[in-house]
C-alpha cells in the first residue's frame, strides 16, 4: 500500500554522497523533502537536480534538508555531480543516496506499475523509479505527496510553495486558500467561532460564513 498523509515516513539506512544516512536521525527537528528520479545522467533529471541545487539555500531558510533518491551508485552520483553543476552553475551541496537495492523505492512505492509485473520483458525503465515528492514533518509523518511521470519534469517552485503551505499550516487552525503564497491571506478554520479567530488572528474578512481570511500571521 502507498504512503498516506499522516503515515510515519519510513526509516532506512543507506549510503549517499554525504556519507552513511540513517533517516529518521539524520532529519532530526528538521522538515524534508525527499524526491527520486528514475537514473543518473538523463536530461530531465539533470534539469531538476540543477534547480534543486540553486534552491538548497531556500530549503535551508525553511529549516528542510533535501534528500534525492537514485537506484543508481554513490559512485555515479558523484560523477553526475560535475554535470549538475554546469547545468546549474553551483554546486549540488544535498544529499543523493544510493538505492542500487530499491529498498527505498520499494518502502516509499516510488516504482511505477511495471515493476510488478512479471520479469520476463521487463526493460531498465520498467524498474526505474518515477519522480515521486515527499515533505516530511519534524515528527517524521507524511506531510505532503505528488507524483510525476518519469516524461515530465517537476515545478521545484510549486514544491516551495507547498512546504510554505504545510509549514505554515502545521499544527494551527489556518488553511491556505488556491494559488496562495507567503504573505497573502489564509482561511481560517471553522474549529474557532469567529469571536475566537478574531482574537487570535485579528479582523475577518468573511466572505462566505464558511469562508473566512485572515491576515497570514508572520
Amino acid at each position: 500500500m502507498s504512503l498516506r498523509i499522516n503515515d510515519i515516513a519510513p526509516d532506512f539506512t543507506a549510503d549517499s554522497t554525504e556519507g552513511k544516512i540513517s533517516f529518521h536521525d539524520w532529519l532530526g527537528d528538521s522538515y524534508g523533502v525527499i524526491f527520486s528520479h528514475p537514473r543518473d545522467f538523463t536530461p530531465v533529471c539533470t534539469t531538476e537536480f540543477g534547480a534543486v541545487a540553486q534552491l538548497v539555500p531556500e530549503f535551508e531558510k525553511r529549516n528542510t534538508k533535501v534528500l534525492g533518491v537514485s537506484v543508481d551508485s554513490v559512485e555515479d552520483h558523484q560523477k553526475w555531480k560535475n554535470d549538475i553543476q554546469q547545468i546549474a552553475g553551483t554546486p549540488a551541496n544535498f544529499a543523493i543516496i544510493d538505492d542500487t537495492s530499491l529498498n527505498v523505492a520499494k518502502a516509499y512505492d516510488m516504482l511505477p506499475a511495471e515493476f510488478y509485473l512479471p520479469q520476463e520483458g521487463r526493460t531498465p525503465a520498467d524498474s526505474a523509479t518515477v519522480r515521486t515528492v515527499f515533505i516530511i514533518g519534524p515528527d517524521k509523518k507524511v506531510r505532503l505527496t505528488m507524483t510525476y511521470p518519469m516524461s515530465v519534469g517537476r515545478n521545484f517552485a510549486e514544491i516551495v510553495r507547498a512546504l510554505d503551505a504545510v509549514q505554515k499550516t502545521d499544527g494551527v487552525p489556518l488553511a491556505t486558500p488556491v494559488n496562495w503564497l507567503p504573505g497573502e491571506d489564509v482561511i481560517v478554520a471553522l474549529s474557532l467561532d469567529d469571536k475566537a479567530a478574531e482574537q487570535k488572528y485579528g479582523a475577518l474578512d468573511i466572505k462566505l460564513p464558511y469562508l473566512r481570511y485572515a491576515k497570514d500571521p508572520a
